[in-house]
């Protein structure tokens, strides 16, 4: 028959790639639950009131149109849903790939079930497939999978959670359109069961077999996998623990799956006391506490409570007398095994020799040592017994009484056997490798011993007082073709021949008298000496490191491990060289990976690299977790020699008397800082020491360990100091996982936000927009100086941002400027919402703007009785101007802190990289050169869309500071009605408030008015800048009315002054063009060039 698993066997194939695809979908399901977003969960107050009334559960499914009206009706709810959806539909498209990939696991389960039944598959069916070793662990497998993917799911994505990711997704994507979705089945199979995994929650009624049941499943299926489970030993785990008292743990895989198989049909659970006193009997008769899947423990005695025949037949076990025997048995193994590990750990004790005729005790040694582990492990855990519970805490506390137990004996036991395992498995690799070459060496020289026996007695060799005896001679001979004729292939008879050749070898020296030559003795003696040598190299097999890897399985304490980072960190605190056994501990739990990877690396799955690169990622990052402390204990010894050089160790002067030189030796606190920086370099080789180790797919390299771990080190602690020192006291989202700065090796820390920034440098921007407030100060742009706008005292000046330079680097400043840049964005859309609500909802601001459209048409012309059309204007909008100008005063705040910013960075790269700065320069400009010249001939090349180019060069060159903060495009607009215009009567609104001085430039009439001319300016300017050129050519048209027609009517009125309105008008005209760098032509097409020659005159 063929092989089950041939890759010509499609019955086999297709079973194979439905379980390897399950250990897939499970790897991804707990690689996602690190990544649900927390607004989901809607726990604090702020989460609820501002996303409440768009994140909704399975309600949402009785009225979808109910809810979406809701949303339509308030503008603000729509633009903070799409805000939502940009954010987050990335990561919810995952998530509902990894629910529906469960979905289609069990449909996939159920057609290959029918298949069978309908004999699709030639010659198969269920029960010849249950008849197969591979196939019967397959069956078992598949349906086991899909009860731990329920279980993993409800464990890590609460019910709520699912619900509201779930519908999230359907509102957001096109899903909801697509016939051939089938939504509606994942969000039955998912939807919330009313578990919950916080502790002392209560469980659900009919949980979960209710779950389990949301899929129908064939019943004779369930029944027949049960049944193998129940009577065989589907892995063949018990020869590799042959002790009887060790059938349990041989057999622990098998009942995990029985333990999740069960709930298919809890019939068994409830009622059949017969099957459940076999179960116990068979797989729980000294254990209660399960390893379901990678370190998901369960405990028995809880879960299995409200079922009468489990709880019924588990009584026996969980009786207190049993319990009391159980736990006294593994004290006593614990003492006897931990001091015979010791024992062979020994320099020196672990010889080849004495591992090849112990092969057997060494295995009992080691399976002893693991099955002792194994069971304190699981039974002295916390996650296993709910403190709630008075009789597990009971039984509990009656385990750490009678197995003495003690947390930091247990750990070093499991160092200890690693350790031991390490070596043994390293050695006999070695061994195994060098088998054939050792054998045949040792049969060569033994045979040969036997030919130069023969030439002794054959006389023509002289040795002292041989006879020759022809007898013998032939006989050596012959001996020495029996030895060669050896055959390494087949190890049986070979090994039978030797046993023989060696009893030959013994006899001959008796019969023959040969005891009185010792020079023929030892030659003998030489011979046997190889031939045990052969015998013992031979019975070097694979099979024992095979059982070694089956008895040192540590899957179970994937997660239970944790709860020993402590004492780890305090171990290698206290000896640093620790960190050599910590490495073979390590390399024993990424043994754990062998169990999800072997399926997956049978059916040649894709999935095997990123299923590898999961479970290998969360093993390097457990390591690095535990290696923390070295970086950690190093700078707590630094600050510790920085404080004493800095406040005890007194500077030596270059001149001093000789009687003083004993004070300036200070030989107590030098010897303190020796022996500091002693202790650091101890640290330093204890990682070292760990060597390149290959970590399930992940190389670990400890030089790399120790740099990372420092950097994170030196991250936390200046994070640390800058969040501490930059606090104050004046009275677009990117999640972790998109940000290309967070790192998990090294991550940014994240403190409590003492205000509404989340880091310092938020804080820090926030202080500089208070201090330099356009309310309360005044900026003169040829002094790059803010003044008190009341008592005209300097506040602060261009020099702030050398301090900054100087204080957070390069970098720092570059993140200010950023943080700017996108407080200037939302600032406009803010703006944006306001404009669309005061201004084009308002229908009085509507009919305003019509009539004074209609009055200065056409723009060119000159309106008569100027003044009371904008006056009359001006009137009926005032209400609107307050919240206009505040928000165009904080954008041209920001763009002047950014011109500052700007300049400060380019005028340090001209200085410290001054040959970045040309290259940067040059690239730059010969980029825009061949851009104008593509778009003049668009033949000629330009960076097509997938070319970063544009992309980062623009980084580049923000960071040296070479652009102009003025020109950029910080959002995309729409069309706006009356847009020019609005901006012009806000203009024109605020000359009234605004006088000109000779020595500062245009400034309020009175500190109360709180408005600043340059950010004014700017502002306007940079919200102009966001919208298509033609809106600005018809604000322009409409100042340079303005101004002709005021002027007009001076003249005719025979005013001699310029009105203050026409000089306000005619410096921002000004100022407008010098800030855009646009020639003058551009506003005398609008105001005669002859006004602007003259009105300096007149000032």
């Amino acid at each position: 028959m063929v092989d089950f698993l041939a890759e010509n066997n499609l019955c086999g194939q297709a079973i194979l790639r439905i379980v390897s695809c399950g250990n897939a979908i499970i790897a991804e399901l707990l690689r996602l639950s690190e990544f649900i977003p927390g607004v989901f969960r809607l726990k604090d107050k702020a989460d609820q009131q501002k996303y409440g009334d768009i994140i909704f559960d399975f309600s949402y499914f009785k009225g979808p149109e109910a809810c979406e009206g809701k949303l339509e009706a308030k503008p603000e709810l729509l633009d903070l849903d799409e805000e939502f959806r940009e954010n987050n539909i990335e990561i919810l498209t995952r998530f509902y790939l990894a629910f529906q990939s469960v979905h289609k696991y069990i449909v996939d389960l159920n057609r290959y079930l029918d298949d069978l039944n309908e004999g699709i598959y030639i010659q198969q069916t269920l029960e010849t497939v249950l008849l197969n070793e591979d196939g019967k662990q397959l069956l078992c497998e598949a349906l086991y999978l899909y009860g731990v993917m329920l279980l993993v799911i409800d464990q890590k994505i609460e019910g709520e959670v699912r619900e509201r990711m779930l519908v999230s997704y359907y509102r957001y994507s096109a899903a909801r359109s697509s016939a051939d979705s089938n939504l509606d089945d994942i969000c039955k199979l998912l939807r919330s069961t009313g578990y919950s995994s916080q502790p002392g929650a209560k469980r659900p009624p009919n949980y979960p077999e209710s779950y389990f049941s949301r899929v129908p499943i064939s019943e004779t299926f369930i029944s027949m996998v049960i049944g193998r489970l129940r009577s065989d030993d589907i892995y063949n785990q018990v020869s590799a623990y042959p002790l009887p008292e060790h059938r349990s743990t041989a057999l622990a895989t098998q009942a995990a799956m029985l333990y999740v198989i069960l709930y298919f049909d809890p019939s068994i659970l409830h009622t059949q006391q017969a099957k459940m006193r076999e179960i116990v009997d068979k797989y729980f008769p000294d254990n209660w506490v399960i390893s379901i899947y990678m370190g998901i423990t369960v405990n028995l005695a809880e879960v299995w409570e409200p079922y009468k025949a489990a709880k019924t037949a588990l009584n026996y076990t969980l009786d207190l007398s049993n319990v009391k025997e159980q736990a006294s048995r593994y004290a006593a193994v614990t003492e006897r095994v931990h001091t015979q590990v010791q024992q062979f750990l020994k320099e020196g004790c672990l010889r080849e020799e004495l591992v090849l005729d112990n092969i057997p005790k060494l295995l009992n040694c080691l399976r002893d040592c693991n099955v002792a582990i194994r069971w304190l492990m699981l039974h002295t855990a916390d996650t296993a017994c709910d403190p709630n519970n008075k009789r597990l805490r009971q039984i509990k506390d009656q385990i750490l009484t009678d197995s003495k137990y003690n947390p930091r004996i247990l750990f070093q036991l499991l160092l200890d056997t690693a350790q031991f395992e390490f070596i043994l498995k390293e050695m006999f690799k070695h061994m195994l490798s060098e088998k054939q070459t050792k054998w045949e060496n040792y049969k060569k020289e033994g045979s040969e011993r036997m030919t130069e026996l023969a030439d002794v007695f054959s006389g023509v060799k002289p040795l002292t007082r041989v006879e020759k005896n022809e007898n013998l001679q032939a006989w050596f001979r012959e001996i020495s073709k029996q030895i060669m004729s050896l055959n390494y292939d087949d190890s049986t008879a070979a090994g039978r021949k030797t046993v023989q050749l060696i009893q030959a070898l013994e006899e001959v020296q008796e019969f023959h008298q040969l005891e009185s030559n010792l020079q023929v003795c030892q030659f003998l003696a030489d011979t046997r000496k190889f031939l045990h040598q052969m015998i013992r190299t031979i019975n070097i097999k694979e099979e024992v490191l095979i059982t070694m890897q089956i008895v040192g399985d540590l899957s179970y304490a994937w997660q239970l491990i944790d709860s020993f980072t402590s004492i780890m960190q305090e171990s290698i605190r206290v000896s640093p060289s620790m960190v050599t056994k910590l490495r073979a501990t390590f390399l024993k739990l990424a043994s754990a990976l062998d169990l999800p990877l072997l399926r997956i690396n049978q059916a040649n799955s894709p999935d095997l690299l990123s299923v590898s690169q999961y479970y290998s990622g969360e093993l390097v990052s457990y390591v690095r977790k535990v290696l923390q402390i070295i970086p950690e204990s190093m700078f707590t010894s630094l600050l510790k020699i920085i404080k004493l050089q800095t406040h005890d160790i007194i500077e030596v002067p270059t001149r001093l008397d000789k009687d003083k030189l004993r004070d300036y030796a200070q030989l107590g606190p030098r010897y303190e800082v020796a022996k500091l920086t002693h202790a650091i370099s101890i640290f330093t080789e204890g990682i070292l020491m760990m060597k390149t180790t290959l970590v399930g797919i992940i190389k670990v390299d400890p030089k790399q360990l120790l740099e990372d771990g420092i950097r994170k080190e030196l991250v936390k602690r200046v994070a640390l100091a800058l969040h501490r020192g930059l606090i104050f006291n004046p009275r677009a989202k990117i999640q972790d996982w998109q940000s290309i700065y967070q790192s998990t090796h090294i991550p940014i820390p994240k403190f409590t936000p003492v205000d509404e920034s989340v880091t310092f440098i938020g804080r820090l921007c926030r202080e500089i927009l208070r201090i330099t407030d356009p309310k309360i100060t005044c900026y003169i742009d040829q002094m790059n100086t803010w003044y008190d706008i009341k008592t005209h005292q300097e506040v602060t000046n261009s020099r702030l941002f050398s301090e900054i330079q100087d204080t957070l680097g390069t970098f720092g400043l570059n993140g200010l400027d950023r943080l700017l840049c996108f407080m200037i964005v939302k600032e406009l859309q803010n703006f944006l919402s306001m404009f669309q609500k005061n201004i084009l909802r308002d229908r009085t601001v509507q009919d305003t703007l019509k009539a004074l459209m209609n009055a200065v048409s056409p723009l060119k012309g000159i309106i008569a009785n100027s003044n009371k059309v904008y006056s009359a204007a001006i009137a009926k909008t005032q209400k609107i101007w307050t919240a206009y100008l505040d928000s165009i005063m904080k954008v041209g705040q920001m763009q002047i802190l950014r011109r500052q910013i700007t300049n400060e960075l380019n005028y340090s790269c001209r200085f410290d990289s001054k040959h970045l700065a040309a290259a940067l320069e040059n690239l730059n400009k010969a980029i825009l050169a061949d851009i104008e010249a593509h778009y003049q001939n668009p033949s000629l090349p330009y960076p097509k869309e997938d070319n970063t180019l544009l992309y980062e060069i623009t980084a580049y060159l923000e960071a040296a500071g070479i652009h102009n903060p003025l020109n950029k495009i910080y959002i995309t607009t729409k069309r706006l009605p009356y847009f020019p215009t609005v901006n012009f009567l806000f203009l024109i609104s605020q000359f009234p408030k605004l006088q000109y001085n000779r020595n500062l430039g245009v400034v309020c009439k009175r500190p109360a008015d709180q408005i600043d001319w340059l950010p004014l300016v700017l502002g306007l300017l940079t919200l102009l800048k966001q919208f298509h050129s033609r809106y600005t050519e018809q604000f322009l048209a409409l100042v340079g009315q303005f101004i002709r027609s005021t002027m007009e009517q001076c003249t005719s009125q025979k005013i001699p002054e310029m009105p203050a309105d026409v000089v306000g008008a005619l410096m921002f005209l000004e100022d407008y063009i010098r800030y855009t760098k646009l020639p003058r032509k551009v506003v005398e097409a609008h105001v005669p060039s002859f006004i602007f020659d003259e009105f300096r005159t007149v000032l």
